[in-house]
């Protein structure tokens, strides 16, 4: 795969690209906000599309269970050295909607729920807007690197009575992979005060070099029924608007509880052709993943050197997985609306405000990294001229 071809993705209704006046951007604004990649998706997956496009019938439809379990198997285990389970599957049209269905499943109204700022901004917005209580236990942040404080995310539980914590792992936007032994600590503190771990683990194919991903159920019997994990292709394989999440809960009554929570929802079988491009990225997609990998890695090497080099002012947090990049602006002593000028109006470049990622993220950027490098290049040294 060539991924320095640029894809020309204006015109497309593409959220990234063709929503800018309505998000109050300048049309012209380079975007490197919303988490998707600037890279068509594996040409085996674009194979079978078209294939089931040529058929021309896109009727309900339900992936045949014992073959798309036994595709899933083999990915876990070979990727990720988890063994599931055919009926700890759900699947749902999204990862942020499994989060809603897990804090309406598991907790009512008024309970407190735990996350760790800055995370991923759907976090919050489905506890607030579900009526639970956002409990935030923050990142501590420490010669560019994200831990946990694990007293104070132990009292944030014990004070607030929390019934369930929502995890980023790998984290975003921090780019930490969570080592197996943070995890233990997590999950026993939350064992010991009976709270419930939903685990989104959408990032967990991109893992860097020297760093491994655990899956936070593999950990043993005890967290994994005391766990729901969040998973899908849509990241890995760049088929997001193709909305398919494969979210495994071995817990019996919890997944009879997360079930009910869906049909009260209303939502019954998925999008056709998400099935087929999920089922091939599994089955077939792993050559194109392993090239895109490398790419991406040297992304990031590319960012760090540049800032290094160029922009020295802006902290860069190497990211142990996810492409995403965390910019730390706050040595620059910029008001969030000057840097906001920085950006859009004098460089020309859209990235998420850190701040929305709660009040830990004020004064970061998150900057995504997952498009051709020329466009990258250009993108810097355009911030380079205005810093």
């Amino acid at each position: 795969m060539n991924f320095d071809t640029i894809t020309d993705r204006h015109g497309t209704d593409c959220l990234k690209y063709d929503s800018a006046l309505r998000r109050h951007r300048p049309a012209t604004v380079q975007p490197f906000w919303v988490a998707d990649m600037d890279f068509p998706t594996a040409p085996a997956i674009l194979k079978a599309l078209h294939a089931r496009i040529d058929h021309g019938i896109f009727g309900y439809s339900e992936a045949d269970p014992d073959r798309f379990y036994a595709i899933l198997y083999n990915w876990f285990q070979e990727r990720h050295h988890w063994r599931i389970q055919k009926d700890w599957l759900i699947q749902t049209p999204g990862i942020v909607f499994a989060l809603a269905m897990a804090v309406r499943a598991y907790t009512s109204p008024g309970d407190s729920i735990l996350i760790q700022q800055p995370v991923y901004y759907p976090f919050s917005e489905v506890i607030q807007d579900n009526k639970r209580n956002l409990i935030n236990a923050p990142l501590v942040l420490k010669d560019g690197h994200y831990t946990i404080d694990f007293k104070i995310f132990e009292k944030k539980i014990m004070d607030h009575k929390v019934k369930l914590l929502l995890l980023c792992s790998p984290h975003n936007p921090g780019g930490r992979v969570w080592t197996k032994e943070e995890l233990i600590q997590l999950g026993d503190i939350c064992l010991s005060h009976h709270v419930l771990i939903v685990a989104d683990e959408i990032h967990e194919d991109f893992v860097w070099p020297g760093y491994v991903h655990t899956v936070f159920a593999s950990l043993g019997e005890k967290y994994e029924q005391n766990s729901i994990i969040c998973t899908s292709p849509s990241k890995t394989f760049n088929i997001a608007g193709l909305q398919l999440s494969n979210i495994f809960i071995p817990n019996k009554n919890l997944r009879r509880k997360f079930k009910k929570e869906i049909a009260k929802a209303g939502y019954s079988q998925l999008n056709t052709l998400g099935l087929i491009a999920g089922e091939i990225a599994y089955r077939e997609g792993a050559p194109w993943l392993d090239e895109l990998k490398l790419y991406l890695y040297e992304n990031i090497n590319y960012t760090q050197i540049f800032l290094q080099k160029h922009l020295p002012q802006i902290k860069f947090i190497r990211p142990e997985g996810t492409y995403l990049v965390w910019l730390d602006f706050r040595p620059l002593g910029l008001t969030e609306a000057q840097r906001e000028d920085v950006l859009l109006n004098q460089a020309g470049l859209w990235l998420d405000s850190g701040a929305m990622f709660g009040p830990d993220g004020t004064g970061f950027e998150r900057l995504n990294i997952a498009c051709p490098r020329i466009i990258l290049k250009t993108a810097l040294e355009k911030l380079s001229t205005v810093i």
